[in-house]
């Protein structure tokens, strides 16, 4: 395959206003979001190698961070944020394919990938028990979700009392997006042979808002 990233889906409904703006944003804080994480971005991507399906990818920022070789599959539902992406995919030698979609219904074939990426995305899907039921249909047998995510601050915290008061309104500007998501407890619940992950905060823009989870869930060796 081209190292040209493909586009299954070529008419591309019109994105809204309010996606054009915010993958704008996304595109212009990719820098400083990657400058907050590179440290564990470099930890979790340099060792990836096969098929690498990255679910909600926005403009490319991790692209910078995967090694060469690797068969990157992008499903972002944002269609504002393809073309950066395809600039982005382009720019980085990689064989690419880009598809519009959702986490919560990958198209993609049961236990094809051998690594699923996320980062900063399980706040804003619609469902995330689905979402997280589609990364393990998809992974190989001992296959791996490698995961960098904002969430919820301890219940009962200052924080979290924060979190609750501001996210109606962020919700709305950020495309869906949630500060307040216990997403490690749907993790949990999700049936993956293993999980573990680091709990550390960032500073800068709205990071100071937003614990981060960083780690790795491994699909069983025998599971389906």
């Amino acid at each position: 395959m081209s190292n040209q990233p493909s586009n299954q889906l070529p008419n591309h409904p019109a994105p809204s206003l309010g996606q054009r703006f915010f993958a704008w944003v996304t595109y212009k804080t990719a820098n400083s979001r990657n400058e907050r994480l590179d440290a564990h971005k470099r930890e979790l991507f340099n060792s990836l190698s096969g098929a690498v399906l990255e679910i909600g990818p926005g403009t490319g920022a991790n692209l910078d961070y995967y090694p060469q070789g690797i068969h990157w599959i992008g499903i972002e539902p944002n269609p504002a944020m393809h073309g950066y992406l395809r600039d982005k995919a382009g720019q980085s030698g990689l064989t690419a394919e880009l598809r519009l979609g959702h986490a919560e219904q990958l198209d993609v074939p049961d236990c094809s990938v051998d690594v699923v990426v996320s980062t900063l995305v399980l706040c804003s899907v619609g469902s995330l028990a689905g979402s997280l039921a589609e990364v393990r249909r998809v992974l190989k047998p001992g296959g791996r979700f490698i995961f960098i995510e904002h969430v919820a601050a301890p219940q009962g915290s200052a924080l979290r009392t924060v979190q609750n008061l501001v996210n109606p309104l962020w919700n709305v500007v950020a495309d869906g997006c949630n500060l307040n998501r216990e997403t490690w407890v749907e993790m949990e619940r999700a049936g993956f042979a293993s999980l573990t992950y680091e709990r550390f905060m960032v500073t800068g823009g709205m990071s100071g808002l937003t614990p981060i989870i960083a780690g790795v869930a491994v699909k069983g060796g025998s599971q389906k």
